[in-house]
């Protein structure tokens, strides 16, 4: 039997950025807060600090800051027809664990999306007709649109004091910034990071082009700042050590260098680590959340109520923990129906890799969010008419911080292994830089998460199934986009390249970032979404589920200033609308 502990106001389960946010707004409201995170406990110093951070083989290769997929892990299948296997290495998505989660480890690539991606059904079929959705395809609304989450898009940049050249400034355009962006009431809180030289060369490829190049909105800190919190934050060094990394200098965002001191602080706030959330608990009609249930540190297990839970979770987390729960009905992919489960998708990231001689371009240097970007093909920012294909994405030569034991590209025709591979290793190390692609993907009928009838984990629970592959749209978006990257390098004149387009069946082993999405869509008919416009279970209404996992299809930008904005939204609707009258917030 469990331990039962003392009932509190609110349990969150994660304590990433979606986590952190939430503690910070309804503990301040005067709600006893409890947040509990599986993995340890942790902060700048000492756990950042070079001694320990500055180790590609530990944090690069190893992931030493990521899941452990011993314990933990999800099996993956291309089709229903095949047999899901687990996936045994940290490949092509991170999940990270322990205190600040992915906001610890990710590169610092700060995005608004843009207005139609919150419309993207309706804005396809007001433009194109409805017939030129696939069927197969399942996009759909948000629910909401960019100017309900513009205040928190704000809220979340002057947090995090993101660099940045702004384009569209309360509907006035901007010289130097993004002109596709929506307009935004104020400028970024600091100016943008500095170029790099293949920055350099590619913008100057792409204005040539008669394209629009812009500075990547960056969580990287261009100078010392401090936040709308209090907190002092410092200036970027460009030491390359970012993307899976913590940063030493307090000059990228997260949740450790803006929130954490101001939240705990906080008398109402319980942080729990090392705790692993085994189960939401329902009362006796299945139509409220109690609490939950889990494992100490010391591996007891204990009951938490709560009159209100919140998940916080890694997109894989939340839809896991939905299932075990029995919250909300599975989808079903044979039917069409359920929600929990439905609308997975992922990123369909492709690159062309551009080889100089007498170039220098510095590649272990840079930062998480270097890079110039085109938006010229994201979205719909692009006549899609004559293409027959939904969707796309954003294009940019970026200096990431690429280490020698992972980085060593060499031109087509080297030999794979060997001397001659050795020489050519070292020749182009430094003499190479990439141009990305990272549109998002679609949601379809056929990618979705359920419950593997085989594999278990650590702790004898079903591990979460994965059955996703790229679909024709999806493949064909990627190859006229890689085209434009193409167009893009030939421009900027090398004496070689290499062309890594996106090819189907997709794999779970290479590493592209964490892009999942979906599972506990949001949206305004049941029917189609597990929560509603406010990230409220329409079957629990005590239960708000925040994260990517709410987002009903993938765009062509990462996700984390979006699940910020969002959890910001939702701790409004619930200190405003529902504190004051609990139940459904919508009908």
């Amino acid at each position: 039997m469990p331990t039962r502990l003392k009932p509190v106001d609110v349990v969150l389960v994660g304590f990433g950025w979606a986590g952190a946010i939430m503690a910070r707004e309804l503990a301040e409201t005067g709600l006893k807060t409890v947040a509990i995170e599986r993995g340890p406990d942790r902060d700048t110093e000492p756990d950042f600090q070079p001694g320990t951070m500055h180790d590609e083989l530990r944090h690069g290769v190893h992931r030493d800051l990521m899941q452990d997929l011993a314990r933990q892990t999800v099996t993956f299948r291309n089709r229903r027809d095949q047999v899901a296997l687990p996936m045994r290495w940290p490949g092509s998505f991170l999940p990270a664990r322990g205190v600040g989660g992915a906001g610890v480890t990710w590169g610092g690539r700060h995005w608004r999306f843009l207005s139609a991606d919150f419309e993207l059904r309706s804005h396809v079929a007001r433009r194109y007709g409805e017939k030129f959705v696939p069927p197969d395809m399942s996009i759909q609304d948000w629910g909401l649109d960019y100017r309900d989450l513009e205040p928190w898009y704000d809220r979340f940049e002057y947090l995090c004091g993101t660099s940045g050249q702004a384009g569209n400034l309360g509907a006035r355009p901007i010289a130097g910034g993004n002109p596709f962006e929506a307009a935004r009431r104020r400028p970024y809180p600091t100016p943008p990071l500095k170029s790099s030289w293949a920055m350099i060369l590619f913008e100057e490829a792409c204005r040539k082009l008669g394209f629009h190049p812009f500075p990547q909105p960056a969580a990287n800190l261009s100078r010392a700042y401090t936040n709308s919190e209090g907190v002092a934050m410092g200036a970027c060094m460009y030491c390359g050590f970012c993307d899976g990394y913590g940063c030493e200098s307090k000059a990228k965002a997260s949740p450790q260098t803006t929130l954490l001191p101001v939240i705990r602080s906080n008398q109402n706030f319980e942080l729990r680590s090392n705790s692993m959330v085994m189960r939401i608990n329902l009362d006796n009609t299945g139509k409220r959340a109690s609490g939950v249930t889990y494992l100490d540190v010391r591996g007891r297990e204990m009951e938490q109520p709560a009159d209100l839970v919140v998940l916080c979770a890694f997109t894989l987390g939340n839809v896991h923990l939905l299932l075990l729960s029995g919250v909300g009905r599975p989808y079903d992919p044979n039917t069409g129906t359920g929600t929990i489960g439905r609308n997975y998708a992922y990123r369909i990231d492709s690159a062309a890799t551009l080889f100089f001689e007498g170039q220098r371009f510095n590649p272990f240097m840079g930062a998480g969010g270097l890079g110039m970007c085109i938006d010229d093909f994201n979205s719909d920012n692009f006549d899609h008419a004559k293409l027959g294909f939904v969707g796309g994405g954003c294009i940019a030569c970026r200096n990431i911080g690429d280490g020698p034991i992972q980085f060593h590209p060499v031109p087509d025709g080297t030999p794979r292994w060997g001397v001659s591979w050795k020489k050519a290793a070292a020749k182009y190390y430094n003499s190479t830089c990439v141009i990305t692609v990272k549109p998002g993907t679609m949601a379809y009928r056929g990618n979705y998460l359920d419950l593997d009838p085989t594999y278990r984990d650590f702790y004898g629970r079903p591990l979460l199934r994965m059955t996703y592959d790229y679909q024709e749209n999806d493949l064909k978006m990627s190859r006229y986009l890689t085209d434009v990257a193409v167009a893009i390098g030939k421009a900027m004149k090398p004496q070689a390249m290499t062309v890594k387009p996106a090819t189907s069946p997709y794999s779970i082993v290479p590493d592209q970032g964490n892009g999942n999405v979906g599972g506990v869509v949001m949206g305004s008919n049941r029917a189609t979404s597990a929560v509603n416009s406010f990230l409220q279970s329409w079957d629990v209404p005590n239960l708000f589920v925040v994260g990517a996992s709410a987002f009903p299809q993938n765009t062509g930008y990462e996700s984390t200033a979006t699940v910020a904005a969002l959890a910001f939204w939702c701790a409004d609707a619930i200190k405003s609308r529902y504190l004051k009258a609990p139940g459904p917030l919508l009908p």
